[in-house]
């Protein structure tokens, strides 16, 4: 499982290989984490669509959600069984590209990804 990931992968690049007509212009990052603006690219319409949005999922049962922590991460084998994601695995799914993927380990004082 990931806490954080990095997207440096050039703009028009992944306008390129995942072809949508948007011209998105963010930067490259190298710490993304929960809760923050990230680039997805989904179906909508039947056309390829590029978006920013937040990583984290709330589940459509949870009822206030200023009380629910985000969750970030799902284990492929089993995400359709479980109810937090059966629904927006079905209806709601996207792409999130990403250069690479990790944890921080604490080593002594310093915490190193």
């Amino acid at each position: 499982m990931c806490g954080r990931y990095a997207i440096t992968t050039a703009p028009e690049a992944l306008r390129a290989l995942f072809r949508y007509l948007d011209h998105p212009n963010f930067p490259p990052r190298y710490n993304v984490a929960p809760t923050q603006p990230v680039p997805i690219v989904r179906m909508f319409e039947g056309k390829r669509q590029f978006a920013l949005v937040r990583w984290g999922l709330i589940p459509a049962w949870v009822k206030d959600p200023r009380g629910f922590s985000l969750l970030i991460n799902a284990r492929g084998e089993s995400a359709v069984e479980k109810p937090a994601f059966r629904n927006a695995m079905k209806r709601r799914r996207c792409l999130f590209p990403a250069d690479g993927f990790y944890e921080w380990k604490q080593d002594g004082e310093r915490k190193r990804p």
